[in-house]
């Protein structure tokens, strides 16, 4: 996308979380200066105006041919002038394409975001010092996009699982130490799921079509009932914060 210049926007379907604002087709004769993302939402920096897009639970991009005939649920193509298009893709509609000027880290949706968990600045200290003073369970607390970014469900279990932590904690009732633990969880558990190409448990596929291998070495989520790999005890299914959590409660206290 670096350098290419949109030469047209289609729009097929502009009701996805918000809708797409009409604006957007002044992204037409634009050139993408440079790509990034800040938690879930990727910026294509347009200059003076920026396209922040979320993919939502179900949504991706594929960048094909342009003489490729749209499927069932193409909402929006983003016409390249060399021959291929960027097609966003979305069954359920929960993602997002909003057209924004200036700083888009300013934006509403990014402004508040927390520490980029695989960046500098996020260890136990930081975690310990906004735990403070919280009675929320350190699960709740760890998947707090204020807080940090990019840890989910499946994630936040792994990571306390492994951290020897408890789900059910109150975050301000742990101590330095057992952060440091934690976010030094935190950072391997993500570093191993990417390098397995994501969980599929659903419908989430890589870029290349394939289905993510991380949920086959899952500790705890989704086991329970099952021996705990460390001490042999069964693996316990709680909600917390309207999410299952499963956890060992020989392991994690």
């Amino acid at each position: 996308m670096t350098g290419r210049t949109v030469a047209a926007v289609e729009v097929r379907e502009p009701r996805l979380r918000w809708r797409i604002p009409e604006p957007v087709r002044e992204l037409v004769g634009r050139t993408v200066r440079a790509v990034r993302r800040r938690g879930k939402y990727l910026v294509l920096d347009c200059g003076d105006h920026c396209l922040i897009l979320h993919l939502g639970m179900s949504g991706s991009l594929r960048v094909v041919p342009a003489s490729s005939p749209p499927r069932l649920h193409d909402h929006v193509d983003l016409e390249l002038g060399s021959g291929r298009v960027l097609r966003f893709n979305d069954p359920r509609r929960f993602g997002s394409l909003l057209w924004t000027r200036g700083d888009p880290l300013r934006h509403r949706l990014l402004a508040k975001l927390g520490r980029e968990p695989l960046e500098g600045g996020f260890d136990g200290e930081y975690l310990y010092r906004h735990s403070r003073g919280r009675r929320t369970a350190v699960k709740h607390f760890l998947m707090d996009s204020h807080v940090v970014v990019g840890v989910g469900n499946i994630y936040a279990t792994e990571a306390l699982y492994h951290a020897g932590i408890h789900p059910g904690r109150a975050a301000g009732r742990i101590s330095l130490d057992r952060y440091t633990r934690l976010a030094g969880a935190v950072r391997s558990v993500l570093e191993h799921a990417i390098a397995r190409g994501g969980t599929t448990l659903r419908d989430f596929v890589r870029e290349d079509g394939s289905p993510g291998y991380f949920q086959l070495e899952l500790a705890a989520y989704g086991r329970a009932g099952e021996p705990c790999a460390r001490c042999g005890g069964v693996i316990r299914q709680r909600v917390i914060g309207q999410r299952s959590s499963f956890y060992c409660p020989s392991c994690q206290h």
